[in-house]
């Protein structure tokens, strides 16, 4: 009897763990690139699953110049949403982290959009850069910003300012 006693708890304690809900999440980190002539110099990857759909995330996204000229240091030029190679991410400083739900997960989408879907021309040095543009993805995690940080230009410098905002960063 104790046999199949344990047989049967075996068997409850599996149905249900496999009823209960998976523990997913996706993870945003913050990176910085030391100035170069690679781009972007702020960007964020996004690593972990949706709960609602299981869906695996394993991705980044910066913001540059579709074409990096002289031309950016007089107005405004194309810009786009970049996906940068693995290379690039593992050679850059990752400055903090953050674990979203679906509906924060969603708003960050949502802003990633906007900037792709943004009219041209939509990168501009001093106010639509790659920092500009993690600047807006913090604010859409709920993170408090200085919105007229003297860092705009120095990528590492103000992802460093919106953790000394944040202390629940790590």
């Amino acid at each position: 009897m104790t046999r199949l006693r344990l047989m049967l708890l075996s068997l409850l304690a599996f149905l249900l763990g496999a009823a209960l809900p998976a523990q997913a999440a996706v993870v945003v980190s913050f990176y910085s690139h030391d100035f170069g002539d690679r781009f972007p110099h702020a960007f964020v990857t996004l690593k972990g699953r949706v709960d609602a759909t299981g869906e695996a995330v394993d991705t980044n996204y910066g913001f540059t110049a579709k074409s990096v000229s002289p031309a950016i240091l007089f107005g405004s030029v194309k810009g786009y949403v970049q996906t940068s190679k693995p290379d690039y991410v593992a050679k850059s400083d990752r400055q903090f982290s953050l674990t979203v739900d679906d509906a924060t997960y969603a708003r960050l989408l949502a802003k990633i959009g906007e900037w792709q879907n943004r009219e041209q021309p939509s990168y501009s040095l001093g106010k639509h850069n790659c920092v500009h543009f993690v600047m807006e993805l913090a604010e859409a995690l709920g993170l408090k910003v200085n919105r007229k940080s003297k860092y705009f230009k120095k990528p590492k410098s103000f992802l460093q300012e919106v953790k000394g905002l944040n202390p629940q960063l790590e």
